[in-house]
């Protein structure tokens, strides 16, 4: 079976993988560089912890594949299973931490509750304040540079073909098959994968499927590398999006930080997402919450990425409603990179087989028309 992917990020780069895996003949189109997008611009953060329950299959699957990752792409793209944290600091995101714990649980995921003495004592220097916090102790972080590049040349060692700097200018179905006519040639291929992020409800319009989805950046920041002393990705439990903070330390030492930032829009003609320093010194302040060294730390660099963010903030995922053999898988809002290497093995198992084993209904390209 021929596929040809659209759009070179973590989604594309594990699908193209995977179904090469499976013995399919592959074609990723990437109209920039491999990985350039919002996959780059990621945390890096690896979690469950938070996602909506219909998730968390998902999630399961591609944590496997985060384990196995660095044996089976041969090379370590910095997968490191340090746990999540999340701190807490007010009786309702308490209340709000034991309701998803309770409801998460039937799902697979098992989150332990930590009182003060245990944070201090575990976690040093995190959130002096904090009245409790979550823990997940399998989760954790991965590198974004790495991730999307090493899926990609995965994929070509098995014979799939990776055109990056290759712009689509038109799709077609026939009726057996897509055309692809692009600024490197044609392709043509029996089966279609839409993984193009912040695009790709562009690509599903053109096929009659109407999605509704914004583009923004989020912030994120960097520090210059400072002892290496905090194990977990950390974030918080709250109910204030102007608290939202989350942070991890490389192994480098430099402290990776974002949210409590709105999400600037993003034109996508061209899609270029841009840091604004102005809202640097709120954002630190509540990062400085989960972390008050970071308050006497330099930052070094700032940036932003393009991301797609769809109404109910679920993907779109699975067959096409209105195309045959038209797949699509995007619109991740922002929380994409733990489920990249699942998505990519779901959809591999969904175009080869017809069949997936996990549960994708909640994702269908045509539940905003089914609602209407």
């Amino acid at each position: 079976m021929d596929v040809i992917v659209l759009g070179g990020g973590l989604m594309g780069t594990a699908s193209a993988y995977f179904l090469a895996r499976r013995g399919a003949r592959v074609t990723l189109i990437e109209r920039n560089r491999i990985g350039a997008g919002a996959t780059v611009a990621s945390f890096g953060n690896i979690r469950r912890t938070g996602r909506h329950l219909t998730q968390l299959p998902l999630a399961h699957r591609s944590l496997r594949l985060w384990g196995e990752a660095e044996k089976m792409l041969g090379r370590d793209v910095e997968f490191r299973a340090t746990g999540h944290i999340r701190l807490i600091f007010d009786e309702d995101s308490l209340a709000d931490m034991r309701a998803y714990a309770e409801a998460a649980r039937p799902w697979g995921l098992d989150l332990e509750e930590l009182g003060p003495p245990e944070i201090r004592a575990r976690f040093p220097g995190l959130g002096p304040e904090a009245i409790a916090a979550s823990f997940s102790p399998q989760d954790g972080s991965g590198n974004p540079r790495l991730i999307a590049p090493a899926f990609a040349e995965a994929a070509r060692k098995l014979g799939a073909e990776i055109a990056e700097a290759t712009e689509v200018e038109t799709i077609r179905h026939t009726g057996s098959s897509f055309l692809v006519a692009s600024s490197k040639g044609a392709f043509a291929a029996e089966c279609l994968l839409n993984t193009a992020g912040a695009w790709g409800a562009r690509i599903a319009a053109q096929f009659g499927e109407a999605v509704p989805l914004d583009a923004r950046g989020p912030q994120m920041g960097v520090t210059e590398p400072l002892p290496h002393r905090i194990l977990p990705v950390v974030g918080i439990w709250t109910r204030n999006k102007d608290h939202g903070a989350y942070l991890r330390q490389v192994e480098r030492g430099n402290i990776v930080f974002g949210g409590a930032a709105e999400r600037a829009a993003v034109n996508l003609d061209p899609g270029h997402a841009a840091a604004d320093p102005t809202r640097l010194p709120t954002q630190l302040r509540a990062v400085a919450r989960l972390l008050p060294a970071i308050a006497q730390a330099t930052v070094i660099r700032t940036w932003s990425g393009c991301e797609g963010y769809v109404r109910d903030m679920l993907p779109i995922m699975g067959r096409s409603a209105t195309t045959p053999r038209l797949f699509h898988a995007f619109g991740f809002s922002g929380h994409g990179f733990q489920l990249g290497p699942g998505v990519g093995d779901a959809m591999a198992e969904l175009i080869m087989t017809d069949r997936c084993e996990t549960p994708l209904d909640d994702f269908r390209v045509d539940r905003f028309a089914r609602a209407v």
